[in-house]
């Protein structure tokens, strides 16, 4: 398994010059994200996600969980791992400080899950689905479901879970079929059963609170009758066992010391939470966050993938160099000189650093969102990150998916054997554009709800700020090539919307046909402008002789690459959205038979 070794100077890099994460915080008021705090922070959580949870991520993989009869045991160490990330403070480093919280922006919470992913992934989906949980309740929780709740899960004594679909309907949450009956007493006797919840059952916390959704008797049909609940395994004011159990846990693929368990709600004692049937609305708090979260597995699993590649590729020898021996002093040379090593390790380079600008940038938007005294600026990065969220899901985890492969690939045979932990990483990251919405749900999301849905202002909205920014930088003496390309991507993006939606407007099926190349088009330009951020700074401090020089040049090779091998990818999603449904949804279903 690759040691990891949290990218402290790129994560510095970001926070300290592109986005100016400190001018971002006192702007916001946030006084206490001191730039001796944000570095504290990234030194002590570095430290922790090195030496407490990667070593147990490969021994968790091959220990997995453990079912008897109900009771869900985690993998070796993995208790006692997050007792210690309880008691070092980690678990309310965002949370409210009504609760108990420190109080610092959701954009800090947001890099200490990057590394806590990056080194144990099946591990950070404990602590990650209790945040999603303590958002939802806080947004939409009453008074006293606040004061029951919001503190235990603050302090790591209980943990929370998000319990959506069953076995029959997968996305399609209209259909559910557990069912709330009131009681005399104001709460709801739940019952039904939930699949793939995540951290459902376990031994690291002291309760584990569970928010359902769930239909009341006299629902509506469909989404617009869903509900959501708050169903603790134990009872807050008794402490007696409520009427949840385990069925089972998933045997799967990857992500194995993550419990993902089936759930059986038999009566279950649960307290609406929200306006009876808009549970869907609450729920999407939770989902929102979880999609980002889902989205920065990607970055985090390609992240690993890469530090794995890098130092094998440096260390294996075979063959020589095409252009003559690169060490003549050796048999061979390390494959690293070879050109398509280098394609796969740029590749996965510039995607790992890319989605991490994109996560930076998008969690200052959360920042903003949650702090901003400005009505009109909050509303502003609220739109942006409607837009932005099933991209940051989408885009990062297919992407991730591709670093993660290149990266078993770059070992060569040895990629395909258990003990270098390279394949680990793929299994791992697989699952990642399946769930929290199928990244086909994500495009649909997308192009339908947030692009066409709102007659192209949410796309416009990001639009705009590209423009502004090749117009201030079309005369940067080595960047302005870039620049125009990103420039008239930039005004496609517009007509290529305009196109789809008048098709749309006479087959609906062409948004479905659309909706992934248009996500992927999409994030492809997204990473283009932050990259092209990201070369302004770097070529700014070679200018003027500050920061690493060595680091700068990378920063820019990586820049042209990204632009002259990546960003082409653009012309063949934009070609297949213009390319319609008919030949997707011309062929008969019954001919797909053998």
């Amino acid at each position: 398994m690759p040691d990891y070794k949290a990218p402290l100077r790129d994560m510095r890099f970001l926070i300290d010059h592109v986005f100016d994460f400190h001018g971002h915080y006192a702007a916001l008021g946030a006084t206490d994200a001191s730039p001796d705090m944000v570095s504290a922070i990234l030194e002590e959580g570095a430290k922790f996600c090195e030496n407490v949870l990667a070593p147990l991520n490969r021994s968790g993989d091959e220990e997995g969980c453990h079912f008897d009869n109900g009771v869900v045991t985690t993998p070796k160490g993995f208790k006692e791992a997050f007792a210690q990330y309880v008691e070092g403070g980690w678990h309310g480093l965002a949370a409210d400080p009504a609760y108990g919280g420190q109080g610092l922006p959701s954009s800090l919470g947001l890099v200490l899950s990057e590394m806590i992913a990056s080194s144990n992934t099946s591990w950070g989906m404990y602590p990650g689905l209790t945040h999603g949980a303590m958002s939802a309740i806080h947004a939409h929780g009453t008074e006293e479901q606040k004061d029951t709740y919001l503190n235990k899960l603050t302090a790591g004594q209980w943990t929370g879970t998000m319990c959506l679909t069953e076995a029959h309907c997968g996305t399609d949450l209209g259909i559910i079929k557990t069912r709330a009956v009131p009681e005399a007493d104001g709460s709801y006797a739940v019952t039904g059963s939930k699949i793939f919840i995540s951290a459902g059952e376990h031994d690291m916390s002291e309760n584990i609170i569970h928010l359902v959704l769930a239909k009341l008797p006299d629902a509506p049909a469909g989404t617009k009758g869903i509900s959501l609940f708050i169903v603790p395994k134990f009872l807050p004011d008794s402490g007696e066992r409520n009427g949840v159990s385990c069925g089972s846990i998933e045997h799967k693929m990857g992500i194995k010391a993550s419990a993902t368990c089936v759930l059986n709600f038999d009566g279950a004692k649960g307290f609406l939470i929200g306006e009876a049937n808009k549970g869907l609305n609450c729920m999407f708090t939770m989902m929102n966050h979880a999609r980002l979260g889902t989205g920065m597995q990607g970055l985090c699993l390609g992240e690993a993938s890469f530090q794995g590649a890098v130092k094998y590729a440096n260390d294996r020898l075979q063959m020589r160099s095409l252009t003559g021996p690169k060490a003549p002093d050796k048999v061979a040379d390390p494959i690293i000189v070879h050109p398509d090593v280098r394609r796969m390790l740029l590749t996965m380079k510039a995607f790992n650093e890319g989605n991490r600008a994109l996560t930076y940038f998008t969690a200052q938007l959360l920042d903003t969102a949650h702090l901003s005294g400005d009505a009109g600026q909050r509303q502003e990065a609220e739109d942006l990150l409607a837009f932005l969220t099933p991209i940051c899901k989408a885009f990062m985890t297919e992407t991730g998916l591709e670093v993660t492969n290149h990266g078993m690939q770059v070992f060569g045979g040895h990629g395909f054997i258990r003990e270098w932990g390279m394949e680990q990483l793929v299994r791992d990251c697989r699952i990642a554009p399946i769930y929290e919405g199928t990244n086909g749900i994500q495009a649909l999301d997308l192009l339908g709800r947030k692009v066409l849905g709102s007659q192209g202002k949410l796309l416009r909205g990001f639009t705009k700020i590209v423009h502004k920014f090749c117009a201030a930088n079309a005369d940067h003496p080595q960047l302005k090539a870039h620049v125009a390309q990103l420039n008239e991507l930039n005004q496609q993006w517009g007509e290529l919307t305009v196109k789809v939606g008048m098709a749309a407007m006479k087959n609906p099926d062409e948004v479905g046909a659309a909706a992934l190349d248009y996500l992927m088009y999409s994030g492809y330009i997204i990473l283009a402008y932050l990259w092209l951020r990201m070369a302004l700074v770097a070529q700014a401090q070679l200018d003027s002789g500050s920061g690493d020089g060595d680091y700068a040049r990378g920063k820019l090779a990586t820049c042209e690459f990204y632009f002259k091998r990546l960003l082409p990818r653009t012309a063949a999603h934009r070609a297949a959205v213009e390319a319609g449904s008919e030949c997707l949804m011309s062929l008969p279903a019954e001919l797909f038979a053998l």
